[in-house]
């Protein structure tokens, strides 16, 4: 079936959208997005990855879309036409293109944003085969730009270390900054010590992720401790379990971290446990 997408006010096959040559997104990766999971037919996290977006958006001084308010409702269209009962929709917003290469903004009362959304359907999403085994994550250095609680479109380092580990024969890497573990390359991440689930504090060092928002307050409302703090691949290695969160993931376990296995090398029961939380209230509220 032709995937259907959406450009600009218009639902289109995907062999007949197109974007301007001179789009600041494709030029200088003036831009931002989101992913929202789909379990089903339903979004999940809507409406804390509308608000991270707008969000996004001021912090850049960007001009929201005319069809900002509606986007839900694009969503739900795009689910409806390509009929998605589990899987992911993209949706990127970009600077827009006035007609030539500039490093100056372009004015926003004449050049509109760019609104590209795209739908992935991903069969068994919920029920990951890589959750029951869990992953295994090598890690690098963090050499990304100082704003990362940002959710722009420049992605090409976290691309490049997908390709190391891939490389390496792992699944994911962890980023590290001054001894210190900031996130995974799409994911936020966190070690189990004792019973006790640790994850970097939020800053500008790391996403703000709506997944991460919503795990920790499950953990609190199961009675779960967590410690917000920067942690180390040492002290991660030697953790009683790990995992990471993401909306196209939701909660990962990690099973070994730069050749270390951690535990018996299986997924931990907090990791495990919080999957599961996650996905029955998650998919309770979705809409």
């Amino acid at each position: 079936m032709t995937r259907t997408v959406y450009v600009n006010g218009d639902y289109l096959p995907e062999a007949e959208a197109t974007v301007s040559i001179f789009d600041r997104g494709f030029l200088m990766a003036d831009g931002v997005y989101e992913v929202t999971s789909v379990l089903g037919g339903k979004l999940i996290d809507f409406a804390g990855h509308a608000k991270r977006l707008e969000r996004s958006l001021n912090e850049l001084d960007m001009k929201k879309p005319a069809c900002f308010d509606d986007l839900l409702e694009v969503h739900r269209e795009l689910v409806r036409l390509n009929a998605i009962d589990e899987g992911l929709i993209y949706l990127q917003i970009t600077r827009g293109s006035d007609g030539d290469r500039d490093f100056v903004f372009p004015d926003p009362d004449t050049t509109e944003p760019t609104v590209v959304l795209f739908t992935q359907s991903k069969p068994g999403l919920a029920d990951s085969a890589q959750s029951r085994t869990g992953t295994k994550i090598i890690s690098i250095e963090d050499i990304r730009w100082g704003r990362r609680d940002i959710k722009t479109v420049q992605l090409l380092y976290p691309s490049m270390g997908k390709m190391m580990a891939k490389k390496a024969g792992c699944d994911d890497a962890w980023l590290v900054e001054d001894g210190h573990v900031t996130e995974g390359t799409s994911n936020n991440a966190y070690i189990v010590k004792g019973g006790k689930i640790i994850t970097r504090q939020l800053s500008n060092d790391i996403l703000h992720g709506i997944t991460r928002a919503a795990v920790l307050r499950f953990a609190r409302e199961a009675q779960m401790e967590i410690e917000e703090r920067s942690f180390t691949i040492e002290e991660a290695q030697a953790a009683d379990e790990a995992f990471t969160t993401s909306a196209s993931a939701f909660v990962m376990p990690v099973v070994e971290i730069d050749g270390v296995v951690l535990g018996d090398g299986t997924p931990g029961p907090v990791a495990k446990r919080l999957r599961e939380i996650y996905l029955d209230e998650s998919v309770k509220s979705a809409i």
